[in-house]
């Protein structure tokens, strides 16, 4: 690229269109006769003095001046290019319900009934609900496990490889790149083993869109070549919860397709604070982006190295990656084992918050694990390091020789848009050994689920999930919310 050109892309790049209109919008003083009610908040006014009079401004809904999301032609139109173009993809989707929307128009958009999906066990629980949306048949790709800390890692290029050789008429692929705890599988050689057997792959980088922005994390979607990609801008890239992006650079998956499915979901009142908040983040990204990534990594390197020194805890990293699945890893996701100190996940996470006013990201039985983002300092973190060494250093170091990891993956007996809409009823959960789970049992975070929709219930499954809930872990997905009982198919 000349330098003229790379100045001209900068320049572009340089400019938030729709925030920019926004704030436009406001300075025009406009007289609303138009939703929302609270009109620019002279309605509310606690919600206003709460939020802020600028931010009960910018909640309006869409007009000429500032574009619509269901048809944009405007200033949506063209902060979703910019998007696109910075994240080498041909298409860009701003997304106001989160990721979870993003992966269910990947597979609605490419998949019919009956066609048959790749993805493995571990997938979130938006992509098993896209199993029922789209009435795709799963097939399951064993997970590797890692004992020593008794967390599931990702998928290997063989187990990938068995799957298709299982399924030959397979028209997709779905990976997580990378998984909660950071782990990255070799998108490059999956993809091109999807391309082999014809299927398309799609991407779900919820945690991963910050990877674009620093070539020692794993490499990305569009980067290697997937069909579409799924980001949670909100988690890695500073846009507000529930924003992130749909990306799309496919020969098999037209934009028109994609534009009707996510029509076909979304709101046709969008929000402008989510999708303003893409917008300048997106142009942040662009101007300091690879800058702000850098320190990022390089801070969750010291926490890395510092917590390391502790004695009962692990923080693990890139020495994983000499295992057979594992291909690279996320540094920026702070894993930490702590078994050793005579407690669980869930325990030194109630520990930290309640005795040092810290909230991590993701507890389990073994593991917490602490986001280290462009929203974080040194002091943050070093807070964080000083509040381990003082619970490690009243705690008593023990050695496990086991610890618990979810079963085995339970054999699916009915595809789950069938088992989602067959009879049901409601049994207790001890008494459901054998029967056929009509819902979804998982904890949240990573919610990953134990059980879904069509598969046989074990006692495994039954006894983790009594584990689960003497922690007080937190369950989704059933009827009940305590899980004392479970819907299974049958009158």
């Amino acid at each position: 690229m000349s330098q003229n050109a790379k100045q001209t892309a900068a320049d572009r790049q340089n400019r938030a269109p729709l925030a920019e209109a926004l704030l436009q919008h406001i300075r025009e003083d406009v007289t609303p006769f138009h939703v929302p009610a609270h009109k620019h908040g002279k309605g509310t006014d606690e919600l206003t003095r709460y939020f802020g009079q600028q931010v009960m401004s910018m909640d309006i809904n869409s007009m000429s001046d500032v574009d619509d999301l269901a048809n944009p032609n405007a200033v949506i139109d063209e902060a979703q290019r910019l998007t696109a173009e910075l994240f080498g993809a041909q298409y860009a989707h701003f997304l106001i319900n989160g990721t979870t929307s993003g992966i269910h128009a990947m597979m609605i958009s490419r998949l019919r009934p009956g066609d048959r999906i790749i993805l493995p066990r571990n997938a979130h629980k938006s992509a098993f609900s896209g199993l029922v949306a789209s009435g795709a048949v799963p097939v399951y790709a064993r997970v590797e496990d890692n004992t020593d800390f008794g967390i599931a890692t990702t998928v290997s290029v063989d187990s990938i490889s068995s799957c298709f050789e299982r399924a030959p008429q397979t028209a997709a692929l779905f990976i997580i790149n990378p998984t909660y705890y950071g782990f990255a599988s070799d998108l490059q050689r999956l993809i091109a083993l999807a391309r082999e057997w014809d299927a398309s792959v799609l991407v779900d980088e919820a945690h991963g869109g910050h990877m674009y922005f620093h070539d020692e994390l794993p490499v990305t979607a569009m980067q290697s070549g997937a069909d579409m990609s799924a980001v949670s801008m909100h988690k890695t890239c500073g846009s507000l919860t529930q924003s992130s992006l749909l990306l799309l650079n496919s020969k098999a998956i037209s934009n028109e397709k994609v534009i009707n499915t996510l029509n076909m979901f979304r709101s046709t009142s969008a929000s402008y604070l989510l999708m303003a908040s893409l917008d300048l983040a997106r142009k942040q990204l662009a101007m300091e982006g690879r800058e702000r990534i850098k320190a990022v990594v390089e801070l969750a390197r010291y926490a890395r190295e510092k917590i390391n020194q502790i004695e009962g805890l692990h923080a693990f990293g890139q020495e994983l990656t000499s295992n057979s699945a594992i291909h690279s890893f996320d540094e920026t996701k702070l894993s930490i084992f702590v078994r050793k100190l005579g407690a669980t996940g869930f325990e030194i996470e109630r520990r930290l918050r309640q005795e040092y006013n810290i909230q991590v990201e993701l507890a389990d039985l073994n593991v917490i694990m602490a986001m280290i983002t462009i929203g974080d300092t040194q002091a943050d973190v070093d807070r964080l390091i000083a509040a381990l060494e003082k619970i490690a250093s009243r705690s008593r170091k023990q050695n496990f020789t086991r610890v618990s990891q979810m079963p085995d993956m339970p054999d699916l007996i009915v595809i789950p848009r069938d088992a989602f809409y067959s009879h049901q009823k409601s049994v207790a959960l001890e008494d459901s050994v054998n029967e056929i789970s009509g819902e979804m049992v998982m904890s949240y975070p990573p919610g990953i689920p134990v059980i879904c929709p069509g598969e046989r219930i074990t006692r495994d499954i039954i006894d983790y999930i009594n584990i689960l809930k003497e922690h007080n872990c937190h369950l989704q997905g059933t009827a009940d919310p305590f899980v004392n009982n479970i819907r299974v198919l049958g009158f």
